[in-house]
């Protein structure tokens, strides 16, 4: 039986009872008319990659990613045919949700009530994406997607509080106490292909495993291709994600030039995945990021920062920044901290650290997928070393500045406390003087209100078009960009967090922050405290890290 898919439009069936899980599709795809190929990225800044096979590898300071645990499987894959010459397709795999370690009570509450609901109106409901692909992996899903049998329509009739909300992709966003819960249907969520394809399927495939699966092939990459039945216990992977997992491989479902040129977001996506897990890109995969990095550009300036606040607000920071630079990308969004990376000698695939690695690194052992940090917290990060980059400084004169700005202006108090230091400073970081002798608490006071002033330029500088577009002037080979994604709300924000220091005086009315203890739901809501306690640990702890003496570090220069 030959089946030509030319519709995303197909009826579900409300099932009274699991389905019945039939032999695999074989799969075999063939491009009836080839897009042209788009044009490739402009040379990358001083190292061109000669061989593209180099891009691919993991992330962490240019080491291997060890492979992930191998989890129980039904049946063994077959070859992952990735051609559109028409190779065969990954084996169809349907596994228990208990030899994967994977229980109902892992799934938050909210988003348990409204499968619940679902399930009690005689709808089908699976967990999908992301989260399936944490439970596999043992980590800790950021969020939870549900998919239905249920039109959104349907959906949003079920729930006094649920909204319809995107175009292209529409889903419902249910609102259960403080939190969302988002839905999409089987009915609507599907890729509005620009490419044709011919698939060729046995005539026992059952109609519910069509319907699964041709869900996923709508995917980004196959890791996120995972659906999960909570009421059945199962597990389906229709696109070899299992193995891929295995392998810590990120590969697109469809062939990745093609899949990026439908969405170039996924590039950005592709980069976060891959920095969270320590996973590796496939060949081909690699090549496609790279030779298509500059049509980002594209992308809406607020979808940009929000996928940039999921490379640095949710733990992977400093392995996202390594990513963003190996494969052309840093220079396109952020070109300023991209002249910082080649001043200081870097290589793509360099494994040695430098400061402002070095701090998202600090950042990272605080935050987690579930303990994310607001977007001003990581942007004052950036102003902050961009001022240290222009002007370095004596290292008491930063442990001064922190110590303020958690205390809400006091100086004369983060002096007394900084005189009390006795550990030394990372002298490895050229954004550091060697202590000098200050003979005058006014000078050092006086040197620590510049530094404010100081951040305060460097942010406006990333938010000056023009000064973006000349970062990168001096090398020939980089590309052109002024992207500023940086909206004025957010930088007068930022702009606060330092304003205690620079005018000088302990703000009033200010509740600063007390204990050791993070208050998490206070840092991702952006409350100025909390900012600027995480801010102070990260920083203090770049400058004078307390295990110096026993790392005997390298110098990153």
């Amino acid at each position: 039986m030959v089946v030509r898919i030319l519709d995303l439009e197909m009826a579900v069936g409300v099932l009274k009872s699991p389905f019945p899980f039939r032999r695999p599709l074989v799969l075999c795809a063939r491009r009836r008319s080839a897009a042209a190929a788009p044009a490739p990225s402009p040379v990358a800044v001083v190292e061109t990659l000669a061989n593209p096979d180099r891009l691919v590898g993991s992330v962490s300071g240019g080491g291997q990613a060890g492979p992930a645990s191998s989890p129980p499987s039904s049946s063994s894959p077959k070859p992952n045919g990735r051609s559109s010459e028409g190779l065969q397709g990954p084996e169809w795999k349907m596994l228990s949700s208990k030899e994967l370690g994977i229980r109902s009570s892992m799934i938050p509450k909210p988003t348990r009530a409204v499968l619940n609901e679902l399930r009690k109106k005689g709808y089908d409901v699976y967990l999908v994406g992301g989260c399936v692909r944490d439970f596999v992996m043992k980590k800790t899903p950021k969020d939870f997607d549900i998919i239905t049998s249920a039109d959104l329509r349907e959906v949003k009739k079920n729930f006094s509080h649920c909204n319809i909300v995107g175009k292209r992709f529409p889903i419902c966003h249910v609102h259960v106490n403080d939190c969302i819960v988002e839905v999409s249907s089987f009915n609507t969520h599907g890729r509005k292909q620009n490419h044709d394809l011919t698939y060729f399927s046995r005539s026992d495939c059952d109609e519910h495993d069509y319907v699964r699966w041709r869900n996923c092939l709508g995917r980004d990459f196959t890791i996120n291709g995972l659906m999960f039945n909570p009421y059945s216990k199962l597990v389906y992977d229709y696109l070899g994600g299992m193995e891929d997992i295995k392998n810590s491989k990120v590969r697109t479902v469809i062939p990745a030039n093609m899949s990026f040129s439908e969405d170039c977001a996924r590039i950005l996506r592709a980069i976060r995945i891959a920095a969270r897990l320590g996973f590796r890109f496939s060949k081909e995969t690699a090549y496609s990021v790279k030779d298509l990095a500059s049509s980002v550009l594209r992308l809406d300036k607020g979808r940009i920062l929000m996928e940039m606040n999921y490379m640095l607000a949710y733990g992977s920071a400093e392995n996202s920044l390594r990513l963003l630079w190996k494969f052309g990308l840093l220079e396109l969004l952020l070109p300023i901290q991209a002249a910082y990376f080649v001043s200081q000698g870097f290589r793509r695939r360099d494994k040695r650290s430098n400061m402002l690695l070095a701090m998202f690194a600090n950042l990272d052992k605080l935050l987690a997928p579930n303990r994310p940090c607001h977007n001003s917290l990581w942007v004052g990060i950036l102003a902050f070393h961009q001022a240290l980059v222009r002007q370095p400084r004596d290292p008491i004169v930063v442990a001064i500045f922190t110590l303020a700005l958690h205390n809400g202006g006091n100086l004369s108090e983060a002096v007394d406390i900084a005189k009390k230091i006795t550990h030394s400073h990372d002298g490895s970081y050229s954004e550091l003087l060697e202590p000098q002798k200050w003979d005058a608490e006014g000078d050092l006071v006086g040197d620590v209100i510049d530094l404010a002033s100081s951040v305060g330029s460097a942010l406006s500088s990333m938010t000056d078009e023009h000064f973006v577009s000349q970062a990168m002037a001096r090398y020939p080979q980089a590309p052109y960009s002024d992207l500023v994604f940086i909206p004025l709300q957010l930088y007068l924000r930022v702009c606060r967090l330092f304003e205690c220091v620079r005018c000088g005086q302990r703000e009033r009315n200010l509740v600063t922050k007390k204990g050791y203890k993070i208050n998490y739901f206070a840092l991702a809501q952006g409350g100025i405290a909390e900012v600027r306690h995480v801010f102070a640990r990260v920083v203090f702890d770049t400058v004078f890290p307390p295990n110096l003496e026993n790392e005997g570090r390298a110098n990153p220069a």
